[in-house]
């Protein structure tokens, strides 16, 4: 599938790409995810006259599809504005408009039955696939299967779309892996692989994952042991190949997918580097899920988070860390290492709404271009900004608005320390933790077991520690710039052709003040939403 260039755009206006989406069937999956929910919204808000949106969710049928529509999507906040317009024929408007899907991605033909898959096909005009594992240490199985074999059937399934005028598929501009200096906003050619000398193919890496499962039945292998296997497996495959972890590893894959598999579709590829809260409409500060920087924020809120990996003059495009790591003392009795799963996150400074709302156009902008557009949204290139940015809006934040403890006294925040190197960080956690834990076990083992059940229970954190600094080291230290020329040459096109008017689909990164958005919106959002 060829590329093209965003340069040739046709000419668009604000009110051609709102009502681009009326009349519209739209398809899209991964809607209760913070993205997925304001990427509904706007359409919602923008074209009360599209025709219909299509969320597929993993239910056991369409009655608790719906169900999970409601809870997780429009009852949430960001849906107020929609709320307050409709009152109470809100319930309605969302009954008329939304139509919830049970099925799964992992599924081919999403386990759809034919009829319903035939008039889907008949009718459906846009797609856009946002289901995704973000779990840097998934299970290899389970990630395959989403950011993969997703893509792989999301695709088929547009190929039978008859009226179909765009597929818009959501990645991370994190399947660049470590690469420095400048990343080109470029598809990936199937059996691409960031290590020299290496040839990556999708459909052997598949038989990998049956033929160890296989063996894993045979040796009646025991669900932890399974997935602490599989789990294995991902990191070990990914690593081989130059990528730093399972997730943007199975993303890259997805990708290679969508330009290798047959057919003729008009597909754009969006890479985010990180959402974060809302800058501005419909609700500036919204975010949901504790899954970017803001675990560090509520960490050092509480103060609970003592340290962090991070170079402060490094461009921000990433933080990775474990969430938990906001409660994160190796002699806390905090336990990190019982929890059955593990939920990641990452920072960028990309709002939430600009990234719907540079999707949007470009969908509106390549519809019915059969060939393969990518798209970086992201900042380190046209608004750079430093950790020290946030640090210090951070530092002033909480100077004026200090958090309250019980008695309702101002408390007084401990700067955090930060650590630009890994051996600096793995140094200051010996002499701080392992030194006292070997003494610790010496005492032990003098007093025949005593504290056998406390050494193991710190010995566990302290292990898992070491293992999320050398998991999230390449993310904290990112040394990358992710290249937007092409989102640059679209927001001109835009921006040509503005008529007037509120300007409602806004994804100018330059006109951002980090400082401002941190301070006035960020830090307040995360303090009423997250905390």
């Amino acid at each position: 599938m060829r590329q093209t260039d965003p340069m040739v755009i046709g000419g668009m206006n604000v009110g051609c790409v709102a009502s681009y989406f009326g009349g519209k069937n739209i398809l899209i999956t991964g809607s209760t995810g913070f993205l997925g929910k304001v990427l509904v919204e706007k359409i919602l808000r923008v074209q009360p006259g599209v025709r219909k949106v299509f969320l597929l969710v993993r239910a056991t049928n369409d009655e608790s599809a719906r169900h999970r529509i409601q809870t997780e999507v429009t009852r949430r906040e960001i849906f107020q504005v929609l709320r307050e317009k409709y009152g109470n024929g809100f319930g309605d408007f969302i009954q008329e408009k939304v139509c919830p899907l049970a099925g799964d991605v992992i599924c081919e033909d999403f386990g759809l039955d034919t009829a319903k898959l035939k008039e889907l096909s008949k009718n459906m005009d846009i797609i856009v696939n946002g289901a995704a594992t973000t779990n840097f240490y998934e299970r290899y199985d389970v990630a395959f299967d989403t950011n993969v074999l997703g893509a792989k059937h999301m695709y088929a399934f547009a190929n039978k779309c008859i009226k179909l005028k765009m597929l818009l598929h959501i990645s991370t501009a994190y399947v660049s892996g470590e690469q420095e200096g400048l990343i080109l906003e470029k598809p990936f050619i199937m059996g691409d692989t960031l290590r020299a000398g290496t040839h990556l193919d999708v459909e052997s890496e598949l038989n990998l994952i049956k033929h160890t499962k296989m063996e894993l039945n045979a040796n009646c292998a025991t669900e932890r042991a399974e997935r602490k296997t599989m789990k294995e497996l991902g990191l070990k495959r990914a690593r081989h190949f130059g990528w730093p972890n399972t997730y943007v590893f199975t993303k890259a894959m997805g990708e290679m997918l969508l330009g290798h598999l047959e057919g003729d579709l008009p597909v754009v590829i969006v890479r985010p580097s990180i959402i974060t809260s809302i800058l501005k409409d419909p609700l500036p500060g919204w975010i949901e899920g504790v899954r970017t920087i803001d675990s560090v924020i509520l960490g050092y809120t509480k103060q609970a988070l003592k340290f962090f990996l991070v170079d402060p003059d490094a461009i921000m495009d990433v933080v990775s860390l474990h969430p938990h790591i906001q409660n994160f003392n190796i002699m806390d009795v905090v336990s990190l290492h019982t929890h059955k799963s593990y939920h990641y996150f990452e920072f960028g400074q990309i709002p939430g709404d600009m990234v719907v709302n540079s999707m949007m156009v470009a969908m509106a902008a390549h519809t019915e271009e059969k060939v393969q557009t990518v798209y970086h949204l992201t900042s380190s290139v046209s608004n750079p900004t430093s950790y020290t940015t946030l640090q210090e809006s951070g530092h002033r934040y909480f100077k004026d608005n200090p958090p309250r403890g019980e008695n309702g006294e101002p408390i007084r925040l401990n700067n955090m320390r930060f650590f630009s190197t890994v051996v600096r960080l793995r140094a200051y956690i010996v002499i701080k933790y392992k030194f006292p834990l070997e003494v610790l076990h010496l005492v032990n083992v003098l007093l025949c077991g005593l504290f056998s059940r406390r050494y193991n229970e710190l010995n566990g954190k302290y292990r898992l520690a070491m293992h999320l600094i050398e998991l999230y080291a390449p993310y904290t230290l990112f040394k990358g710039r992710f290249d937007d020329m092409n989102l640059e040459k679209l927001r001109k096109a835009m921006e040509s052709n503005r008529d007037g008017g509120e300007y409602c689909f806004d994804f100018d990164l330059r006109r951002i003040d980090w400082d401002d958005y941190f301070y006035r919106v960020h830090f307040p959002g995360v303090l009423k939403y997250l905390a």
